[in-house]
């Protein structure tokens, strides 16, 4: 029997959404951050890559591409209302893995930060092309692990922690919904266009921006209503769902 999808947390004090590149953890659950920041939630960012792949322009300058998305990604958490640090793990681009050594880094951010609820890729998600939101999704089920418990890495000196909840987006079995308003669903369209230079490589905003804003725009608010409907909430509602996993 397929029980009906948990709704709503209570607001965390604190939240940590790591994502693989600079703009995942706005597609991914950009709303629900922007709720909770608007209720007084610190939210913190760790983003994995350097996201120096993220175009299509072949003679572009990769070391200015590096700045550039992290100007952007700032700016798109400050959009969201976000009070926390943004967290940069600086792999290359389509080249992170899940070893030791970035657990370690994940672990360091999960101590220093604290946080309630963690978010983050679903890595046993099927047919999954990019093998960089695998292996963020891993750091962030792995992270956790090694945060909580005392003898996993102790040169780092930091006090142990442990979240009280994982929600793991992209998700083939979301078990837990989000709600979010309008508002919320603003905040996360205008943090997504901070991200000016993917604008050709994920938003379809090219030749004429005004329309294809707009269009981005609908798209994104059909995946919110369509999240909401999947949960049995009413028409008008707004969702963001995910895979929740308590006792960690």
């Amino acid at each position: 029997m397929t029980l009906p999808p948990t709704r709503d947390l209570p607001t965390p004090a604190t939240a940590l959404a790591i994502g693989a590149h600079p703009d995942d953890i706005e597609f991914e659950c950009g709303a629900t951050l922007a709720k909770w920041a608007a209720a007084g939630t610190v939210v913190h960012h760790l983003v994995c890559t350097d996201g120096s792949k993220g175009t299509w322009d072949e003679h572009i300058d990769q070391h200015q591409l590096i700045e550039t998305r992290r100007v952007e990604q700032r700016e798109a958490a400050a959009r969201l209302g976000a009070t926390g640090t943004v967290h940069f793990l600086d792999a290359v681009d389509g080249e992170l893995t899940s070893d030791l050594d970035m657990r370690r880094e994940v672990a360091r951010v999960i101590r220093q930060t604290t946080p309630d609820v963690v978010l983050g890729h679903d890595p046993w998600k099927r047919w999954r092309l990019h093998p960089d939101h695998r292996h963020a999704g891993f750091l962030a089920v792995e992270g956790i692990v090694a945060a909580r418990d005392p003898f996993f890495f102790p040169e780092l000196d930091l006090p142990r922690h442990r979240p009280e909840v994982l929600l793991l987006f992209e998700s083939e079995a979301p078990n837990h919904v989000e709600s979010v308003t309008i508002a919320h669903a603003d905040a996360k369209i205008s943090a997504l266009l901070a991200h000016e230079s993917q604008f050709e490589t994920t938003m379809v905003i090219t030749d004429d921006p005004t329309n294809e804003t707009a269009a981005f725009r609908d798209r994104e608010y059909d995946q919110l209503r369509s999240a909401a409907a999947a949960a049995a909430l009413t028409p008008s509602e707004f969702a963001e769902a995910f895979h929740r996993i308590d006792d960690l």
